[in-house]
């Protein structure tokens, strides 16, 4: 069994993957770097929805956690935000930073861990964002919820978009479509160890990646929000996601990706925003 009593252990095995990952991806056609620094991302179901929520971000400060390289955190700043992204990859903010400066897009990065960040970054956001494939990589969400607080201006919003921890008991890498549960829905101390070859972004690349990830229940996520003192202000579940959760997923023409026709209804992803008391 795994020790649960050492996340560090675990977070710093995960930084040395996605260390990996980042050189992989800033070439991949998953994230397609050109085609964004272009401005075909061709994701507009997600896109409209992020602004929907979020809302207009021109001469906002805006944090965006755990932002990889960066795409995200750039995006903001294209529409007008004044924005921090926060990674505990260097690599991974090497690839943003390039981005940015390639794009003239003023963006700020933040090397650092989620939990170590009241200690390395001063001052408070109008918005805190977060999204895709974000919490499994967290073993304590009532820490996580109390940095977001923490970051937060009274009055200020934080908005979030997940795989929903519903969808992700299932078997992501059987023939399908049928859905079989293989992981835990709720969260325990010890994290999950995953052995794979390449990354979710590049498959076929010619490294073995080894991880640690933690199941949060949508109770959890709610909870370490309220006890942080956030009100929570919407909470909605969609039929789409924003990557290939299962390998036989159909990607539609706005770039969200579902599941096949005939497949059974789960929600496959959810948002939620929040609001930190004036």
């Amino acid at each position: 069994m795994t020790d649960s009593r050492r996340p560090d252990r675990y977070i710093e095995t995960n930084r040395a993957t996605w260390d990996a990952w980042a050189k992989l991806h800033a070439v991949s056609e998953f994230y397609d770097l050109e085609g964004f620094k272009a401005g075909r991302r061709g994701r507009d179901r997600l896109d409209a929805l992020e602004r929907r929520l979020v809302g207009d971000v021109a001469g906002k400060s805006l944090l965006h956690l755990q932002c990889h390289i960066g795409l995200d955190t750039v995006a903001w700043a294209r529409r007008g935000a004044v924005a921090t992204g926060v990674d505990f990859s260097p690599a991974a903010l090497a690839v943003a930073r390039a981005l940015a400066a390639d794009l003239n897009v003023t963006a700020t990065f933040v090397e650092s861990d989620v939990y170590d960040l009241p200690q390395r970054l001063r001052g408070t956001f109008d918005v805190v964002f977060t999204s895709n494939g974000v919490l499994c990589w967290l073993p304590d969400l009532e820490r996580w919820g109390h940095v977001i607080a923490h970051f937060l201006e009274p009055g200020g919003r934080f908005c979030m978009f997940e795989g929903h921890p519903f969808a992700l008991v299932f078997d992501d890498a059987g023939p399908g479509p049928e859905l079989r549960a293989s992981y835990p829905y709720f969260h325990s101390p010890v994290p999950m160890r995953s052995e794979q070859r390449g990354s979710y972004a590049v498959p076929d690349a010619p490294i073995d990646s080894l991880t640690y990830q933690w199941a949060h229940p949508v109770s959890d996520v709610l909870g370490a929000l309220l006890r942080a003192g956030l009100r929570i202000e919407t909470f909605e579940e969609y039929p789409y996601v924003g990557w290939a959760m299962f390998p036989w997923m159909v990607k539609r023409p706005d770039g969200a990706w579902e599941l096949p026709v005939g497949a059974r209804s789960v929600p496959l992803m959810f948002s939620l925003t929040a609001s930190k008391p004036p």
